[in-house]
């Protein structure tokens, strides 16, 4: 039985982009197991986008972050020591134990994932809550329908690589918007969007009015700021925006300078009736089933591909999520923290670290 439990805490609040300050390493006992409990080991630690609001004091659809409080996120664990019923040591689950290589759960929140549906890690991502996320959000709010046009913003991404491929899947035509010409690539080539356009190239939106010359009908919102302006003005009557993220803004401190552009936007909604709905993944929960379904026979398909961004050592967590906000993942990012039992048996198709 291990000794010690490695942990990253929330040492203080950012002030804009976080620092590596923000963040302490601490060494600490590992919890024993109680009765109805159950001792579970970190295997891979999921970093998203959502984890910068935790560190604000601000209200938001989940409680901030305490200083002094282990940082969330998702993970894959391995059952180490159970006395719960359900759960056996070995077992493998997809769980909340945030940025730690120990943690003791009640069952809340666990669920068991089968390593036959694809490697464990795909549990974060394409079979996790960023595959679910994409899946619910454009099926359920976005609604594509054959030979519409379809843009998602941050398309390289592991929920926006996932909302083009599903809707490439229902028959649009898709176009991705991603950073820099690396990744541009990977969504036209390797995913077969059927174009992809740099943001960080000028003249966006003179650029995504030629690759979408009939409008736009589903935007797939990941990031706003200036991809959201050219996305705008494209929109077409009854275009239907599911708003999942707004990366662009996660670092701001304040209003952005300009003049207000609240007016032209809600012009823009009554005129064309326009269809915008934030949503959080957990909204849909009880799409789980099919969700998983669906899209582990897409990826067994092969029409489906996926990329993960793998880094090893939970130390290099806070680097990593600092480099994620800037845009410098290339797909799904994961910290490894501890052994994979299963690596043996993993598919290798799918992915790329």
């Amino acid at each position: 039985m291990p000794e010690k439990n490695r942990q990253i805490r929330l040492a203080a609040r950012p002030q804009g982009e976080p620092t590596a300050d923000d963040f302490e390493l601490v060494e600490c006992e590992v919890p024993s197991c109680g009765s109805g409990q159950m001792l579970l080991r970190t295997i891979y630690l999921s970093l998203d986008p959502y984890m910068r609001g935790r560190m604000n004091a601000g209200e938001s659809y989940a409680p901030p972050l305490e200083i002094g409080q282990v940082m969330e996120g998702g993970a894959v664990g391995e059952v180490v020591e159970s006395k719960l019923r359900g759960f056996a040591a070995g077992d493998i689950v997809i769980a909340p134990l945030g940025w730690q290589e120990y943690a003791i759960s009640d069952g809340s929140g666990v669920e068991k994932f089968d390593p036959k549906l694809g490697p464990i890690s795909y549990g974060l991502g394409v079979l996790g809550m960023p595959g679910l996320t994409a899946y619910t959000g454009l099926l359920t709010i976005g609604q594509p329908r054959p030979a519409e046009t379809l843009v998602v913003a941050a398309a390289s991404g592991a929920v926006g690589s996932v909302v083009g491929q599903i809707a490439r899947i229902k028959g649009c035509r898709v176009i991705g918007i991603a950073g820099g010409a690396e990744k541009c690539r990977f969504v036209k080539e390797e995913l077969g969007f059927d174009d992809c356009l740099d943001h960080r190239a000028e003249g966006l939106e003179e650029r995504l009015r030629e690759v979408c010359p009939t409008g736009i009908d589903v935007y797939f919102e990941n990031v706003g700021g200036a991809v959201f302006d050219a996305v705008l003005p494209l929109l077409n009557r009854f275009a239907r925006i599911p708003v999942c993220g707004l990366i662009a803004h996660y670092n701001a401190t304040g209003l952005p300078e300009g003049p207000d552009r609240l007016p032209l936007l809600m012009h823009a909604i009554l005129s064309k009736r326009l269809a915008f709905r934030g949503f959080i993944v957990s909204d849909f929960a009880d799409q789980t089933p099919q969700f998983r379904a669906d899209v582990s026979g897409w990826l067994q398909e092969g029409r489906i591909k996926y990329r993960e961004d793998i880094t090893d050592g939970l130390e290099n967590a806070p680097g990593e999520l600092i480099g994620l906000l800037r845009g410098e993942n290339f797909g799904k990012k994961i910290i490894r923290v501890g052994h994979d039992p299963t690596a043996h048996t993993a598919h290798t198709a799918h992915t790329a670290d």
